[in-house]
């Protein structure tokens, strides 16, 4: 592309119901911090059906410009439908960057855009920022299993690409009195030979989505087995929190792996996140340390976790949780709405 607009885009993935995620909000949220100051148009992009609260949701969080696409037939994500569209919408306004959530849908669409587009991507980042000279985009993401941070730059390379790991940025706070230019775009129907049959729910038989929790209780190893899971799981069910996990009990086979939380699960930012029997390693931190307020419970009063802790608890689960939980239960706390 030789005309480059100064636009930063940040595509908005939105659920069946046509409610934006929290990941599009995020990246939305951060790419109008790193532009500020900066003559460059922060532009939300959106798919899906019934899309009015989702468009009102962006521009009270502060998009510039907002190009969608309202159309029954990109209710459910279909890789070569979204591609098509987005990679037209590229081709006719030119933006500078794109960020992309680092999602099952992001993971999937991304790379097949960037090749139509014969520009590079950078995955899974999780931090970005704006060279002063020439707005280039420096992307940050984990190496070497995590142990290292590379910066990576795409010189003359539009447009930059990128995913991004949800979690790792805050939401905005919502402005009212914003208002965005919206700019409806026609749907553009292409060859899809992929037939959605159905939809299937985990092994549990129900949705998790660790990325939109409000409240999450996390089991470490430190529950030892199947008894010790059952009571962190008790511990989330009072709270009507979502369960999550460290890697090392997923590897037990304790629990599916979509309940992980860590660099190669989801990254997470609740309001609360309580972590019990995690000893903190470092590519759990990560995925973590952008909650609210965090809650620790370990035996080891050296562990890890405590330097993040908002709130450290030196003890056994199995003694702690049967505690909390009875509090918890006496004081009539459930389901908290933050």
């Amino acid at each position: 592309m030789k005309e480059i607009n100064n636009e930063l885009w940040v595509f908005i993935e939105c659920f069946k119901s046509g409610k934006p995620k929290n990941i599009g909000l995020e990246l939305l949220n951060e790419a109008n911090r790193i532009t500020k100051n900066k003559n460059i148009k922060v532009v939300a992009l959106i798919f899906g059906y019934k899309l009015s609260n989702a468009i009102k949701t962006v521009i009270f969080s502060k998009a510039d410009k907002i190009i969608y696409i309202d159309n029954i037939n990109l209710q459910n994500y279909t890789t070569a439908l979204y591609t098509h569209n987005f990679y037209n919408l590229v081709k006719k306004y030119k933006p500078h960057s794109i960020l992309i959530g680092a999602t099952s849908i992001g993971r999937d669409m991304a790379p097949r855009l960037s090749c139509r587009l014969n520009t590079g991507l950078t995955a899974d980042c999780t931090s970005i920022k704006i060279e002063e000279d020439n707005n280039n985009i420096l992307w940050t993401r984990p190496t070497f299993g995590g142990n290292l941070m590379a910066e990576i730059i795409c010189n003359n390379n539009y447009p930059q690409m990128g995913t991004i790991r949800a979690g790792v940025f805050k939401k905005p706070i919502l402005d009212t009195n914003r208002e965005s230019l919206l700019i409806e775009e026609d749907y553009i129907p292409c060859e899809n030979k992929i037939e959605l049959l159905g939809e299937i729910l985990d092994s549990e038989n129900e949705e998790i989505n660790l990325e939109e929790a409000k409240i999450i209780v996390s089991a470490g190893l430190g529950v030892k087995n199947e008894k010790g899971l059952n009571l962190v799981r008790e511990l989330a069910s009072t709270l009507g929190a979502s369960l999550g996990a460290s890697r090392a009990v997923v590897d037990e086979n304790l629990i599916s792996r979509i309940h992980q939380v860590g660099q190669t699960g989801k990254n997470v930012s609740p309001k609360i996140y309580i972590a019990c029997g995690i000893s903190g390693a470092i590519q759990h931190i990560v995925a973590m340390k952008t909650s609210d307020i965090i809650i620790a419970i370990n035996t080891d009063e050296e562990a890890p976790i405590f330097d993040y802790a908002d709130y450290k608890i030196v003890g056994d689960i199995f003694e702690i949780l049967p505690l909390l939980i009875n509090e918890i239960k006496s004081k009539k706390i459930k389901n908290l709405n933050y």
